[in-house]
């Protein structure tokens, strides 16, 4: 295939790959907002429609690297420039690409570390309250001190 021939196709694949990066970087931000504010149904929901996304953006991406291969480059960057440098509308839309994707990956990276953090406060409050499970009662109902029944029971050695 010639390079002519494959411009408006490459110019088709930059749009939508930059499309789909746009809508990715706003799910991930969404997803920031919900774990900060620890909505965990709204989380369940959006983890499907992010897979979703994630498995189109990774199909345009392929779509974009044979592209490329069948145009006889190496898919990288430095293809995209090379083969769109006359071509200023899609040298943009693809300048744009990277700088949508290096924002997704730095609010993914963030958003992986809200997980870790919740996570972590969960398994603490977890730990925290089956300690309370074991151990046992200090106060009955009415709020009275009571022995605790460590120590030795009457009748045993």
């Amino acid at each position: 295939m010639s390079n002519a021939a494959a411009r408006p196709r490459l110019a088709q694949a930059v749009e939508a790959e930059l499309t789909l990066l746009e809508r990715f970087q706003d799910l991930l931000r969404r997803e920031q907002e919900l774990l900060i504010a620890g909505d965990t149904d709204a989380l369940m929901a959006l983890t499907t429609r992010k897979s979703e996304l994630h498995r189109q953006l990774q199909r345009q991406h392929d779509a974009l690297s044979m592209l490329l291969g069948q145009l006889g480059h190496t898919p990288s960057s430095e293809a995209v420039h090379t083969l769109c440098a006359d071509l200023p509308d899609t040298l943009a839309r693809w300048n744009r690409v990277l700088e949508v994707g290096a924002d997704v990956r730095a609010l993914n990276e963030i958003n992986g570390k809200l997980i870790v953090e919740r996570m972590q406060n969960n398994q603490a409050a977890l730990s925290v309250l089956l300690a309370a499970a074991d151990q046992p009662a200090l106060y009955d109902a009415e709020g009275t001190a009571r022995p605790t029944g460590r120590g030795r029971h009457l009748g045993s050695a």
